[in-house]
This record gives C-alpha cells, structure tokens and sequence, in this order.
C-alpha cells in the first residue's frame, strides 16, 4: 500500500516506523509546523528518505502524491479536507484515544484521566465530514488504574494505538475493513483544556491524537 502519514510527535513517528515493517510504502508525510526544532516525525521521515510534504496546517490536495492508497491521521490535531481523502484510493483512516463516540475533541485522554473513567481506549476510523465522527475500523479498551495520571494514561494507550493503525492498514488492503457507525446516543464533545481551537487551511478533520 501506499500511504501518506499526516501526524506529529513520537506517536507519528512510531507509526511511520511500523507501517514500514509491516511492508507499506509510505510516499509522503506531513508534520507539525517547524518552531524550534524538527518535529518527531519529520525528523523520522527524513532519516528514512521519506519526503516531507508541506506542514500539516498548510496541507492541501495538491500535496498528496498521484497513487497514494491511503491517508493516515497520527496524532494530528489538524484538519483534512474531502478533497485530500477523496484523492486516495481508500480514503483516509484516523488514531483516536479514546472509545468513540466518547470523548470527541482533541484531549480525549485528558478528560478521560480527568473524569476518572475506569475504561477508555484506542479507535482506528474512518475520517469523514465529521470531527471525530467517522465508521469505526478498530477499537480496543485499556483500562484506567485509579490513581494514573494523563500522562500514565496515555502511556498505556499509545503502544496499543500504534498496533491498531497497522493491524487497520492490513484489514485495508486485504479488503476487509469494516464500517461500524458511531452510535450517537453516547457520543460526548468536550472542549480543548487550554483555548486553543483546531486549526483549519484546505483540510478537514484528519483525526489522530487528541483530535481523533
């Protein structure tokens, strides 16, 4: 498959790193926008020899290369557009840490830690018109210890969301990914905890992280 990686940080970077393994040919990715330092997963990208298409706030269609596969949300809390995903031959797919449809909205796993559910999780979907809102692909519970902390919390998440994207990409190709609608009735949205809102440019929810 040919897959194109829109993500950040180390969760971005593991991911690109096991689509590898798995056997994938990932053509392109795009990052955080560059401050001070490289992003994680640019810096992955470049040691590979992968090309780093533009930053994930100015990504557009135009960037994504002819016969890419797939699209896939690492941990991006940026936006991608219908144009973007309806360029890819599968579309696209995104990382959520969380059990969709709850905890919606970009710190999915800090108000889970917040909230004190005993039972959270990792969800692989399908992106789509809706923030957070696509088909489930994949979901796997991980339980919340009293006493954990976000960051514990996320720790526990991250590995299990990385074999879910790659065991996602497998079911892609094989042909036999499926479709579970989100079931509204239990979907939550709760706010960024900072003020922060989810950038936009020619994209569209692309998932990952704390966005979806």
């Amino acid at each position: 498959m040919k897959i194109f990686i829109a993500g950040q940080k180390t969760f971005g970077s593991e991911v690109l790193k096991a689509v590898l393994h798995a056997g994938h040919n990932v053509v392109g990715v795009s990052a955080a926008p560059q401050i001070k330092y490289y992003d994680k997963l640019k810096s992955t990208a470049i040691s590979y020899g992968i090309p780093v298409i533009n930053d994930a706030e100015k990504l557009s269609h135009y960037d994504i290369p002819a016969g890419t596969d797939l699209i896939i949300s690492a941990h991006s809390h940026w936006f991608i557009s219908d144009r973007c995903i309806a360029s890819c031959k599968y579309g696209g797919i995104g990382f959520h840490p969380s059990l969709l449809p709850r905890h919606r909205g970009r710190d999915a796993v800090r108000w889970a830690s917040a909230m004190g559910d005993p039972i959270t999780g990792a969800t692989v979907y399908w992106l789509d018109g809706e923030v957070d809102g696509g088909d489930i692909l994949l979901q796997k519970p991980v339980f919340n210890k009293p006493g954990w902390d976000y960051h514990k919390l996320w720790k526990e998440i991250f590995p299990v969301g990385v074999r879910l994207v790659v065991e996602a990409v497998g079911l892609i190709a094989q042909h036999k990914a499926p479709r579970i609608k989100q079931d509204e009735r239990f979907k939550t949205w709760e706010p960024p905890f900072n003020s922060a809102k989810l950038p936009r440019g020619d994209l569209f929810q692309i998932g990952g992280g704390s966005c979806g």
